[in-house]
């Protein structure tokens, strides 16, 4: 592993779960913006890997809610990620930008919750 790799390991290792949550969600933002701007430029192989990274981030989301402790609320999230992948998959094949911004905004809105939150 190089320097800058163990770097990234080492800054994820030591982040608090909020912060993880925080992360994850800009990193989906990230990946979803790209796909919006892949799409718009006809790069359907990149907006396709883009689509695929946001969407394994969103499972990865939804893997780590607790049910049990989390109630109403992880069981909410819950249903809002499947909504989301649900949507993204639709974009995709469609190679449709409008469904990809409305789960950005939907992402933003959690991000700043969690923000609000973690700090």
């Amino acid at each position: 592993m190089d320097g800058i790799a163990a770097y990234k390991d080492n800054a994820v290792s030591t982040q608090s779960q909020g912060r993880l949550i925080v992360m994850l969600y800009e990193g989906a933002i990230k990946a979803l913006k790209q796909a919006a701007a892949q799409m718009q430029a006809g790069q359907v192989a990149e907006k396709g890997a883009s689509i695929s990274k946001a969407l394994a981030i969103l499972a990865e989301l939804d893997a780590s809610l607790n049910m049990e402790a989390g109630g109403e609320i992880a069981a909410n999230l819950r249903s809002l990620y499947d909504f989301m992948y649900r949507h993204l998959t639709k974009a995709n094949i469609r190679c449709d930008p409008q469904p990809v911004r409305e789960v950005i905004a939907l992402l933003e809105d959690l991000n700043e919750g969690w923000k609000a939150v973690t700090s």
